[in-house]
């Protein structure tokens, strides 16, 4: 597809995360020349759960990654709920799409191996290469390629027909193409630390738990006898000694989070200083501080492709509102925008590339949309504090209840066939509108 002699690439990605490693391997892969800028050095961390649910799974096991417990991958069944002094513990669907396990592991690991599998596919990885903004074509706008600060802060300029925008919520390269936030999706708040997770006897109990364990009631003390605050919490085992325990919120719009006002990172102290003692969150056992992240939403930005460029993963707000998780998606777009761009190439006119890679917003939004709208309207009802204590009390004993829910905050149910919950998810994401 390269056409100007000039061109340093025949891609640009912009962000080495999963959703900006993913189209770089997929890209590298179809044949096509990658240039894969990351703003850190490797290894760096990145705000997250570290939880991976199994259709994130799948996408890694489309990459070609082993994902052996050996490698540092630690496996769970499914998910605990903690909620009205009881808890539950429901296995991840099992369903022909997606693997019947979800996996841990940390950023700051994972996102360094997709970067290497990246390069092992052939992408050329720059680090410590800072994007900040677009090269257009003085002629027609178009994208042609990026400005850059090096290693060294000096000011360069790599070109190339196609970039892809990965540079996560904030992304400058779209703010600079005017593709700015919606302010009708739905953005989460997070925070999270990471703890050693010994008892004074020296025995680990928390780190190789089998289970992703989310709390929907957190207390501002004793459970029952406390101030309820605000969102869920969880503590996801990483298997190395160590446990992600964190606490998100999330708003159908910003500016309704913007009047709730709430200090995230002192519920997150108050939750965890009533934690039993058995667990290990101690001072002492915490390692590194609490860090936070803004989480956008059922594609807060549009649109997804825009005059040669494609935004991706939280670059386009591809955040479940269902449960916070972007990781899959971002995977997914990745894969999906290579396919896009490497057929592209293929077109012999500048209107068929242009309408080839306009099918990747398409495609997503196919694949998507419509359970982002399920997702909008789900927390427009769970923003009323009423609808969670009747979910909790009546809703969480139901194992017909559960099962569906499970399916449908996990994203892991068949699209096609499948039994009743399976076809009534389904059914749902065709009949309302994919916006």
């Amino acid at each position: 597809m390269r056409a100007d002699r000039r061109d340093d690439a025949d891609v640009i990605v912009v962000g080495a995360g999963p959703a900006g490693s993913s189209a770089a391997h997929w890209c590298a892969s179809a044949g096509l020349d990658v240039l894969l800028l990351e703003k850190a050095a490797f290894p760096r961390d990145k705000v997250c759960g570290d939880g991976l649910t199994p259709r994130a799974v799948a996408e890694l096991a489309r990459l070609g990654l082993h994902l052996d417990p050996e490698d540092g991958w630690i496996r769970n069944h499914g998910l605990r709920v903690v909620a009205g002094g009881r808890s539950w513990e429901v296995p991840w669907p099992d369903v022909t799409a997606y693997p019947g396990y979800g996996l841990a592991r940390s950023r700051m690991t994972l996102d360094h191996r997709l970067a290497q599998h990246a390069q092992a596919s052939g992408a050329k990885l720059l680090e410590r290469t800072r994007v900040t903004g677009p090269l257009l074509d003085e002629r027609t706008g178009r994208v042609v390629g990026v400005r850059a600060q090096d290693a060294d802060r000096r000011e360069v300029t790599y070109r190339a027909p196609v970039v892809v925008a990965a540079d996560g919520v904030s992304s400058r390269f779209a703010t600079a193409l005017g593709i700015a936030r919606r302010d009708d999706r739905p953005i989460g708040t997070a925070v999270r630390t990471y703890f050693r997770t010994a008892t004074p006897s020296g025995t680990t109990v928390r780190h190789e738990d089998a289970w992703m364990e989310s709390h929907l009631e957190l207390w501002d003390g004793e459970p029952g006898r406390s101030a309820l605050m605000p969102g869920y919490g969880w503590i996801f085992a990483l298997g190395d000694g160590t446990a992600n325990v964190g606490l998100g919120s999330v708003s159908s719009t910003p500016a309704r989070q913007s009047a709730a006002g709430h200090d995230y990172r002192s519920m997150l102290a108050r939750w965890i200083a009533n934690a039993p003692e058995e667990w290990g969150f101690t001072p002492e056992n915490q390692v590194g501080p609490v860090r936070g992240a803004a989480l956008p939403m059922g594609f807060n930005r549009s649109p997804l492709y825009r005059d040669g460029a494609l935004l991706v993963g939280d670059a386009a707000g591809m955040v479940s509102p269902f449960n916070g998780e972007g990781i899959a998606y971002a995977l997914q777009a990745g894969r999906v925008a290579a396919d896009a761009i490497a057929q592209a190439r293929a077109r012999t006119t500048d209107a068929g590339r242009e309408r080839t890679l306009g099918t990747y917003a398409d495609r997503m939004r196919a694949e998507l949309g419509g359970y982002y709208t399920l997702g909008r309207a789900f927390v427009r009802v769970i923003e009323h504090p009423a609808v969670i204590r009747l979910g909790i009390r009546y809703g969480l004993p139901t194992p017909v209840v559960m099962k569906l829910a499970v399916k449908l905050l996990s994203d892991s149910y068949e699209p096609r066939g499948g039994d009743w919950s399976d076809r009534v998810i389904a059914a749902l994401t065709r009949v309302v509108p994919a916006a």
